[in-house]
């Protein structure tokens, strides 16, 4: 509708519009499969089986385990914009990537979480656990998980805010968003385990981040012993 009347007033206008709309829609290098609202496993038994775990079964992970686990981060959970996980005045400081390795129908590479549009946009086309390993004190569940979530931060967006007290909310936030990524693997039959000990330069040169902090990294991978 808006597109039409601009068309009337001025077609050029009009035109860039429709062109920026459709290069939204098409230049995502991944449309993530909707998540999955109706779980399996109560929240109760979820809590009473979350473990951390730094061994994982062979095998690859699926578009629609990555999907949901990406949902449980930072996934959009009503109209207002609100996300699965709490964030100080909604000021929404997080950024999510996926380091993927073995992802059925995914190639291998560094992926930035499109929250709003619940897609992937490819950022490095190499594999780059090994060297995220490395930065990461040599934590070889890194290396060998099929994939693993970076969870980074803009503090500035909450400063703006909350002046001195941002960077623990920011914190917080993170924490929150790890709890949730442990709960989410347990009906998917995943496994994972937060880690907070890098090289915080490391981490960010290998995942090429200009504004962001990292603060949490989780590999994850399917659970020993599920199939």
């Amino acid at each position: 509708m808006l597109v039409n009347v601009l068309r009337s007033a001025c077609p050029l206008i009009a035109l860039c519009i429709v062109a920026f709309a459709a290069a939204k829609l098409s230049a995502a290098d991944i449309v993530l499969p909707k998540p999955n609202l109706k779980g399996t496993m109560s929240i109760e038994e979820g809590l009473a089986r979350r473990r951390s775990v730094r061994q994982y079964a062979t095998g690859s992970l699926t578009l629609d385990q990555v999907s949901q686990l990406l949902w449980a981060c930072q996934g959009v959970t009503n109209k207002e914009g609100y996300r699965a996980a709490p964030s100080a005045g909604a000021t929404f400081p997080i950024e999510m990537y996926l380091v993927v390795g073995d992802v059925e129908g995914v190639e291998p590479g560094l992926y930035h979480y499109d929250i709003l549009d619940h897609a992937l946009w490819r950022t490095k086309k190499e594999d780059i656990r090994k060297a995220l390993d490395v930065a990461c004190l040599n934590q070889h569940m890194i290396a060998d998980a099929p994939a693993t979530l970076v969870i980074t931060g803009i503090l500035q967006r909450t400063a703006q805010r909350y002046g001195s007290r941002a960077a623990r909310y920011v914190f917080m936030e993170a924490g929150h968003i790890g709890q949730n990524i442990y709960l989410q693997c347990e009906p998917l039959g995943l496994a994972t385990c937060a880690i907070g000990a890098f090289r915080d330069d490391e981490v960010a040169k290998v995942l090429g981040l200009k504004t962001e902090e990292p603060l949490y990294i989780f590999p994850v991978g399917r659970k020993p012993g599920e199939k």
